[in-house]
């Protein structure tokens, strides 16, 4: 079998819901935006590894925004996508790399209370390795999508901050406007030409560099919302219609100058995201001794695991939403 998703047997049902309100997606990126960073990776990849990830092209897509989807299941979820950077002191010289080391220095409950999005991360490419080791189709894919969620995260400024949607300096909604709206508005305009996969050396640095990279964006990011709402020169909210719901919005014109300012933030964090997700998945495929990938395609998956996909998607339907809220 070619491509999973494109058996009638393996399409699972999908639930839209829309909402009066401020429009702002409560998962990272939105849909839009995991899906895009999974989908452009795998054309990052070398030639060793893309015909395999290119026969799973719409798996690695659809299930992109998994992780968001199993908060509905997992308790223990949330934490994986964020870290409070700002309640620690001197964060990049005070968080140890090594997770048995953090743990050590700050206990497990304090760090899942302010997230431990770089630790997961890590965490992960191991278990894809160890799927690529394996020769396992199954973790393999399940590990990719994964990835490229998490690693989509740790380049939102967002995810960085206790402070995720503006809630305590009154700009409540900034985080479906930087992560959301800028990218239903002008993704299309975005060159997602990001060259190949690199191996990466020291997958604990790179993490850490790239979320030290996110967080140092955050002034930028709260300034300018501010500045262009003080000045009050275009409408900050109007209202669009989503089929048969009409929702409130960020206006076209205050988005428009929020994008200006921001110099194409949203775009560098997005197409930095894609290149990482490849040279990660590159580099775990590497470490696991680079095997020969030809003998598990056209893999007809298990129906466990078929089971495990629709049982997320009844979960997700359900809308049991827990960890944080970013309307």
């Amino acid at each position: 079998m070619g491509n999973w998703l494109n058996s009638k047997l393996y399409i699972l049902p999908i639930t839209v819901v829309t909402t009066i309100g401020l429009m702002s997606n409560k998962l990272p990126w939105g849909f839009y935006g995991h899906k895009k960073i999974n989908r452009q990776a795998v054309f990052s990849l070398p030639p060793e590894i893309f015909p395999f990830y290119k026969e799973h092209l719409n798996y690695i897509t659809e299930h992109a925004v998994d992780p968001d989807k199993r908060r509905y299941i997992v308790p223990t979820e949330g934490p994986c996508h964020f870290i409070d950077l700002d309640h620690y002191e001197n964060p990049f010289d005070s968080i140890p790399h090594s997770w048995n080391k953090a743990i050590t220095k700050f206990t497990e409950d304090s760090l899942r209370k302010h997230g431990i999005v770089p630790w997961h991360i890590y965490l992960t490419k191991l278990n894809l390795q160890k799927a690529f080791e394996e020769k396992n189709v199954e973790k393999i894919l399940k590990y990719s999508a994964d990835l490229g969620h998490y690693i989509g995260d740790a380049h939102v400024p967002l995810h960085t901050t206790h402070n995720y949607n503006g809630q305590f300096t009154n700009q409540k909604g900034i985080h479906g406007l930087w992560e959301s709206r800028l990218v239903e508005l002008y993704s299309e305009d975005y060159n997602y030409f990001v060259g190949k996969a690199n191996y990466i050396s020291n997958m604990q640095n790179e993490i850490w560099k790239v979320l030290k990279e996110s967080h140092l964006a955050l002034d930028s990011v709260f300034k300018f919302e501010a500045q262009i709402t003080a000045q009050n020169e275009f409408p900050k909210y109007s209202f669009e219609q989503r089929g048969a719901t009409t929702v409130r919005v960020y206006s076209r014109e205050f988005s428009l100058e929020y994008h200006r300012r921001l110099n194409k933030m949203v775009e560098r964090r997005l197409t930095s995201s894609i290149r990482m997700t490849a040279s990660v998945w590159f580099t775990a495929w590497v470490d696991a001794g680079q095997p020969n990938l030809s003998s598990i395609l056209n893999h007809k998956p298990s129906k466990d695991f078929i089971k495990e996909m629709e049982a997320l998607e009844k979960k997700h339907t359900q809308h049991q939403h827990s960890g944080r809220d970013c309307d």
